[in-house]
């Protein structure tokens, strides 16, 4: 029967800028998605997969019954025993079943798994794209049902050392101040950031305010379209984040720009950083004179440090900054330039992390890390990251993994190493919405909502928080649900009603952040959302008045850059082969699960495309070429020249499964937090005749 178009309220379900949107609803389909006009996040608009990448939901890609692999079954007859009379034939590889005996087929083997080799065999990976429910019972399963401490998600690969650096110096690891602080604020540095491209709603502000301020300044490794606004357009070499940085706090110091009240009484550890950094040969701009083709840089750095030091200034940065060798020691730097200039804890002064995925930032707030139980307190076990976790797997200890909306086959670095990984394990379960690569190795795949079918939780890049509501009905379970029938048949007790009684738990176990934030609350305030810690009111800006340290105050921590990659051979005149970084394009997102599902977004960025410099042409005679190293070789990928890259580096998206970037890259990662070294690889060009 034909039935009213409605129009619904939600969130997206993409980057973590978090938009509200509007879904035009007709006979339980999507037909349009817009954003509302006093839309606070979004302020009436959407980027492209916003608006239109929403028919993932009805894909023929969607997993809609759960699925359980043959060979899986074959190894083990006594489970195939159980569920047998349930079983449907879809493949050669896969029988359907019903959530009941998939539920019961998982809790055998993780049982047996168990018993066999002990709690540390079993771990769960993944989180950050779903709701906050889900998220937090995903953890609590895995600390408490399982015992076992080992759970990450994706912030591995993105912004733990955002989380690492600012909890290290201020003592909490999200944004400072509201998106809208930008129209408040005198100047602004963006560096490692492809604002336009990856966080496109957010750049939308910080171009309404340079267009009549010409208040920016844009640091990166290659010209990105946001320089076309910038004040200061600054190119830097690969891997020099940290020497831009500490080169920017030099000036600072040395020129005595530096805010001595606020330091006075807000920090401490001053007066030692101050004197390593001001004997720090690497920290002089001077540096630069002898770095071939950057050494207009001595004079560049000291102006953006100037202008930032005596403005109110924010600083934007995103995985441009964190996925390096010293991603943390970088992100500790940033803080230092706020606190050195009291660019903190007031309105149109902060510092803005860009979160990747929509949930990111909530999943890290509901204990989603191994290191953390929810609201960042201490475990009573500290678990293993995924990066151990992998070698864990391939040492034979790790024999069980529960993954929940992480392609970790596709995402993560050292795929040759991910590959052979994965063939170690027992057991492999995935939640998933489509059947994606990880999901394809899985031994039993449960079919979940979309956040576009399920109420929940989501906790934006600001530290917002939205309460979704479905836009469409389904008949398949949240991921919560499974978690909850999971624990049961391990012999747990859960017992939630709905998603409200998950929430209302999280209120009591993460107080110090949500205790305030009730349903009721976020459903009177969804378009503006509520920003954490939320009491009786929610807290726009942070550090207002102390920082989130045990002591109130603001550490200093220096670290010196250590000379490395393009910059070494750019000082010792030996520049040979290639400097890869790697990106988002505006079309498509992440690993392309979803957006490659509209013919809308995939007709725009149906392949990953490579750039080159127009004058290393004679290298890349060939449409294609495949990118080696020692770790791996990509597939062929087409080539583009340009002169948005500088010669001998190189940029490629990495969107397509199909591609294997990922596979160049080996085990390098953040010194301190194991995020892997994406933003920088030296790479041989092999033409593809």
């Amino acid at each position: 029967m034909d039935t009213e178009t409605q129009e619904i309220n939600s969130v997206c379900t993409y980057c973590g800028v978090g938009c509200d949107i509007v879904g035009e609803v007709h006979n339980n389909k999507i037909v349009k998605i817009f954003a509302s006009k006093d839309g606070t996040v979004s302020q009436g608009k959407l980027c492209i997969k916003g608006k239109y990448g929403f028919d993932f939901v009805t894909s023929k890609n969607r997993v809609t019954e759960p699925r359980i692999r043959k060979s899986f079954l074959e190894k083990n007859p006594e489970i195939r025993e159980v569920v047998a009379g349930a079983l449907k034939e879809l493949d050669d590889v896969w029988y359907t079943t019903d959530i009941d005996t998939a539920t019961t087929a998982a809790t055998m083997k993780l049982k047996e798994i168990q018993e066999k080799y002990g709690r540390h065999s079993f771990a769960a990976i993944g989180g950050a794209r779903t709701s906050c429910e889900s998220a937090y019972l995903f953890q609590k399963f895995t600390r408490h049902t399982m015992n076992s401490p080992h759970v990450d998600n994706c912030a591995r690969v993105c912004h733990s050392p955002s989380l690492k650096g600012m909890r290290q110096t201020i003592g909490e690891g999200a944004a400072t101040n509201p998106y809208d602080d930008i129209y408040d604020a005198e100047f602004m540095v963006i560096i490692g950031s492809n604002t336009t491209e990856a966080h496109p709603i957010v750049s939308n502000r910080i171009v309404d305010v340079a267009q009549t301020k010409n208040n920016i300044a844009v640091i990166d490794v290659r010209e990105i379209k946001l320089m076309k606004f910038a004040k200061h357009k600054v190119i830097i070499p690969h891997e020099a984040n940290l020497l831009i940085l500490n080169i920017m706090a030099y000036v600072i110091l040395e020129e005595e720009l530096y805010d001595k009240e606020f330091i006075a009484t807000r920090t401490k550890w001053f007066e030692e950083y101050k004197e390593k950094i001001l004997n720090d040969p690497y920290a002089n701009p001077d540096y630069f004179k002898d770095v071939e083709g950057y050494e207009y840089l001595v004079k560049q750095i000291p102006n953006v440090a100037r202008e930032y030091a005596v403005k109110k200034s924010m600083i934007f940065w995103g995985l441009g900054i964190t996925e390096h060798l010293d991603g943390s020691y970088a992100v500790m730097a940033i803080t230092h330039l706020a606190l050195l200039t009291g660019n903190i804890g007031k309105r149109g002064a902060g510092l803005m992390p860009l979160r990747g995925q929509n949930n990111v930032q909530g999943a890290c707030d509901m204990g989603c890390l191994p290191y953390f139980d929810p609201d960042y307190q201490v475990p009573k076990e500290v678990g293993l990251m995924t990066p151990q976790l992998v070698d864990e797997m391939l040492e034979g200890r790790l024999k069980a993994i529960l993954n929940m909306g992480e392609d970790i086959t596709h995402i993560h670095p050292n795929l040759n190493k991910i590959d052979k990984a994965f063939e170690n394990l027992e057991f492999l379960m995935v939640q998933e919405i489509m059947m994606n690569d990880v999901a394809k190795r899985a031994d039993i795949v449960v079919g979940v909502k979309s956040a576009y079918e399920k109420t929940g939780v989501y906790v934006n890049a600001m530290r917002r928080l939205h309460l979704s509501q479905p836009l469409v009905q389904s008949d398949l379970p949240d991921d919560w649900e499974v978690i909850q029938m999971l624990d049961n048949k391990m012999g747990g007790s859960y017992d939630y009603k709905d998603s409200s009684e998950v929430w209302d738990e999280v209120r009591e176990v993460a107080h110090r952040r949500f205790s305030g934030a009730t349903y009721l609350k976020m459903e009177r305030h969804r378009k503006r959302g509520l920003q954490w810690p939320v009491y009786h009111e929610d807290t726009p800006i942070l550090h207002l008045l102390d920082f989130r340290t045990d002591d109130g105050l603001g550490h200093f921590h220096y670290h010196q850059y250590k000379v490395r990659g393009q910059i070494q051979e750019l000082k010792d005149n030996r520049c040979e082969g290639y400097h890869l970084t790697t990106g988002r394009t505006l079309a498509q997102y992440n690993n392309a699960a979803q957006t490659k599902e509209s013919e809308k977004l995939n007709k725009r960025y149906e392949e990953d495309v490579l750039l080159a410099n127009e004058d290393d042409a004679a290298d890349f005679i060939t449409e294609y070429v495949i990118l080696k190293t020692e770790n791996g070789q990509t597939e062929p990928l087409k080539v583009k020249l340009t002169d948005k890259v500088k010669p001998k580096t190189l940029f490629v998206t990495f969107h397509h499964a199909k591609s294997r970037i990922n596979a160049i890259f080996g085990d390098k990662c953040d010194e301190l937090i194991l995020t892997a070294a994406f933003k920088s690889i030296k790479v041989e060009v092999i033409p593809v005749y």
